[in-house]
């Protein structure tokens, strides 16, 4: 039996999910599908379910229909054409908080939504980290090692919400600990848009340290370069193996003094040159 479409962040996989579990008991062809919903193209929903093209407002609505979704259902896979359709992260934001009061409402848990709210905020990754860092230490304590300060009632707040998520534990002399030393946010959607925020936030404060802290104290470097779109790709990839690399090196760190952060920053300061085509090789770049 299909899991409710409440349990869906992907209105795509729901549709093929449900065209499969139509198939697997009857003949139904994905042209028969396209009819039921009104289109005129019997591929259409197959192209949809591939990638190839999307669904808009309308057609969502003849889709739901004709999968017999109804009430509450019918709103949540809307919802979810929404949010992949939205243009600005403010707007899939809404559309996922939508989803989630849906869901909640009908006691089911959407996948992903422990990470979304611990990306959403700066505090909870600062917080984790201190933690373990402080044992023993009372929210209020954790609360001023924070820069920029934060209140003990956010800090209790933070740690309340991370032990409910399972992404710390506490033993029984009262101390913290992480259930896994590193987070990453995979290839959730969902948990972009969080995570977007929370580079905003930590870029504010990158900008403020740079002011502020002393220069033994936080170190800024970069560099302007000519890419092609191959050398581009190759950077990226570097750099995906140098934050593996940073990674590691504290991964198992027992006793941290501070908590740091660390940002990566690619991206133009020019159109592209080449309206598409690669022209030249990338070029020598000059270090700030």
């Amino acid at each position: 039996m299909m899991k409710s479409v409440v349990e869906y962040k992907d209105y795509r996989q729901y549709i093929l999910d449900y065209y499969s579990e139509r198939k697997r008991s009857s003949a139904f062809t994905w042209r028969e599908f396209a009819k039921l919903a009104g289109f005129a193209s019997g591929s259409y929903l197959k192209l949809v379910c591939d990638g190839k093209t999307r669904l808009r407002e309308e057609g969502a609505k003849k889709t739901a229909l004709a999968m017999g979704l109804l009430g509450f259902e019918y709103d949540y896979f809307i919802l979810m054409v929404r949010y992949e359709s939205a243009k600005t992260d403010r707007e899939k934001k809404k559309c996922f908080e939508e989803m989630q009061a849906l869901s909640a409402a009908h006691h089911v848990k959407i996948l992903g939504n422990e990470l979304y709210t611990f990306y959403e905020t700066w505090k909870h990754s600062v917080v984790r980290e201190l933690a373990v860092a402080m044992p023993g230490a009372k929210p209020h304590e954790i609360a001023k090692a924070c820069r920029p300060a934060i209140s003990a009632a956010d800090v209790s707040a933070s740690l309340n919400f991370l032990m409910k998520a399972g992404l710390i534990t506490r033993d029984i002399k009262g101390n913290y600990h992480q259930t896994n030393r590193s987070l990453t946010t995979g290839r959730l959607n969902v948990v972009a848009v969080a995570v977007h925020s929370l580079l905003r936030q930590m870029g504010e404060f990158a900008l403020e340290a740079l002011d502020k802290l002393p220069i033994s104290e936080r170190h800024f470097s970069g560099i302007t370069m000519g890419v092609t779109e191959e050398s581009y790709k190759k950077v990226v990839d570097e750099l995906a193996k140098c934050r593996k690399r940073i990674v590691s090196i504290v991964a198992d760190e027992p006793h941290p003094d501070k908590v740091c952060r660390l940002n990566f920053q690619f991206f133009p300061l020019t159109e592209n040159l080449n309206s598409g085509k690669n022209r030249g090789k990338s070029t020598s770049g000059k270090g700030e």
